[in-house]
């Protein structure tokens, strides 16, 4: 297996075809087909491809690096979007695998924490992360005709974070200042 970083804008039309079947296959009918991302295009991926099977796409990660607000301080969050392993792969550790590079990509770096929302945390829990109750505030945007629809605030049973530097994470009030990955 090999995994590449690749910027979103320096994806080209073959690679961003194969990006959306994959995200298609693995989030099946809430995903958009004719996208390569849900809500807003993440910064960067980290792609998984089979070398042993034509480099085949068989996993991805996307991730969006921006300032967060936590019970008034700023905080700076790299957010996992989209973690996904098409079904034929599953259960080799690639999730992990790529949870394990994006966490070296973190060391010694300007990063807080990494902030994730997730529906089945077991991965993300194996992986040092862990469930947190903050009120979230975030920009609403319907995913259909991509516009804004107004500011949600509320708690998010789903919301996971991971320490990555040397601030702790607090409970009370996270402002995404964006939208919710």
């Amino acid at each position: 297996m090999k995994i590449n970083r690749v910027f979103d804008y320096e994806i080209d039309n073959v690679l961003r075809k194969e990006i959306q079947e994959l995200l298609f296959e693995c989030f099946e009918t809430n995903y958009p087909k004719e996208r390569e991302y849900f809500k807003q295009l993440p910064h960067f991926r980290y792609l998984v491809f089979d070398e042993d099977n034509a480099n085949k796409l068989v996993a991805q990660v996307g991730l969006d690096y921006r300032v967060m607000n936590l019970n008034g301080k700023p905080v700076k969050v790299l957010g996992i979007i989209d973690l996904c392993v098409i079904k034929g792969y599953r259960s080799r550790g690639l999730g992990s695998m790529l949870l394990s590079e994006i966490d070296k990509s973190c060391q010694n770096k300007s990063i807080d924490f990494l902030l994730l929302f997730a529906d089945d945390k077991n991965l993300y829990l194996k992986n040092g992360y862990r469930s947190v109750e903050n009120k979230c505030k975030w920009l609403k945007i319907d995913n259909e005709k991509q516009s804004t629809l107004g500011i949600g605030f509320e708690v998010i049973n789903e919301l996971m974070i991971k320490e990555t530097g040397n601030k702790k994470w607090e409970y009370g009030d996270i402002d995404l200042l964006g939208y919710l990955y």
